[in-house]
């Protein structure tokens, strides 16, 4: 089941989004495959700490998070990945690990990579480890307005 908050954000806005439905996957590119959908066109959400602040990194599900480029887009002091009990309390209703790329909706900044943009859907966790979301990319960046940056190898 999706995340309620997700779901009811984007009904409230008028915004056409398919479920897709999946066996149990843990890994982006395991749900990628579960979902056969391209590994690059899926999005992929890593917590981070920027001086000690959660934030978003959304890549596709075979991209790693580059933090040592991240530190030196945003001159940065410090860059960290966020442990699971620094952010889990933040989204009470998603499993953890399942987490949609919408920091709007968890008062956190989004950082994606420019690559997901070049796709006309965007494809994602929706709140639990047997379901994604597709929507268009377009609509995504018009509701979260997300920050773009190269941040992914």
């Amino acid at each position: 089941m999706p995340s309620k908050t997700l779901k009811d954000f984007l009904d409230n806005n008028d915004i056409k989004y398919i479920s897709i439905q999946h066996s149990l996957a843990f890994t982006a590119v395991d749900i990628a495959k579960s979902a056969h959908i391209p590994s690059k066109e899926m999005a992929k959400t890593v917590i981070i700490k920027i001086d000690d602040q959660l934030a978003m990194a959304v890549v596709p599900a075979n991209y790693k998070v580059n933090l040592d480029r991240l530190k030196e887009a945003l001159n940065s002091d410090s860059i960290e990945l966020a442990t699971e009990p620094e952010f889990t309390k933040r989204f009470p209703d998603c499993e953890v690990g399942a987490m949609p790329p919408f920091g709007n909706l968890y008062d956190m900044d989004v950082y994606v990579a420019e690559s997901l943009s070049e796709d006309e859907n965007i494809t994602f966790n929706a709140g639990s480890h047997s379901e994604v979301m597709q929507m268009n990319y377009k609509d995504y960046e018009s509701l979260v307005q997300p920050k773009f940056i190269l941040l992914a190898n």
